[in-house]
């Protein structure tokens, strides 16, 4: 009978009745206020300082302060040349950061080595972290990066909360990190 009332009103036009899902409102509350972690560790930075600057502006995507603690952050924006010796660091922080957490890998070298196919550089983080966005380039320009921020908020839209509060699990990478080269 309930159910009736409220067909009643609406096609009166006294009351506006609002269904949505638990996840929908969750994701779009987390889609438009990303704390970003900066990683920064090569000449991508100075690219990086210009998505940041007032021209491009990310603070109207929801990831305007940038946050240097990974407890308070859970976007992991990993920019430039990453090393052997940096993996267990990128790693520490990674696991520091809380529940749900994305990672972008912004930059060739830290997609995919580079030109940098030697001992020293790790060829691609998602050897050791999940990655949700690749944004390609060398490096890439700003409008690649608002591109790539474009396609994860979409995709943090569209994300189910898992039932255990897990967001992913890293155990089926391909290689374990490095540790420090014993000498």
């Amino acid at each position: 009978m309930a159910g009736n009332r409220y067909i009643d009103y609406m096609r009166q036009g006294d009351e506006t009745l609002l269904t949505t899902k638990v996840d929908a409102v969750l994701n779009w509350g987390r889609k438009y206020s990303m704390f970003l972690y900066p990683f920064v560790t090569a000449c991508c930075g100075m690219e990086f300082m210009s998505v940041a600057g007032p021209r491009y502006d990310l603070d109207r995507f929801g990831c305007a302060l940038p946050r240097f603690s990974p407890r308070q952050s859970d976007l992991l924006m990993v920019v430039g040349t990453i090393s052997h010796r940096q993996a267990p660091v990128l790693k520490k922080v990674y696991d520091q950061m809380a529940e749900p957490k994305w990672v972008i890998a912004f930059g060739a070298c830290t997609c995919s080595g580079g030109p940098y196919n030697n001992y020293a550089t790790l060829q691609g983080i998602d050897t050791i972290i999940p990655v949700d966005v690749y944004i390609p380039g060398c490096p890439p320009r700003p409008e690649a990066v608002l591109d790539g921020l474009m396609k994860l908020q979409d995709r943090v839209q569209a994300e189910r909360v898992s039932s255990d509060g897990r967001h992913r699990e890293t155990a089926d990478l391909r290689v374990s990190v490095v540790q420090k080269p014993v000498a």
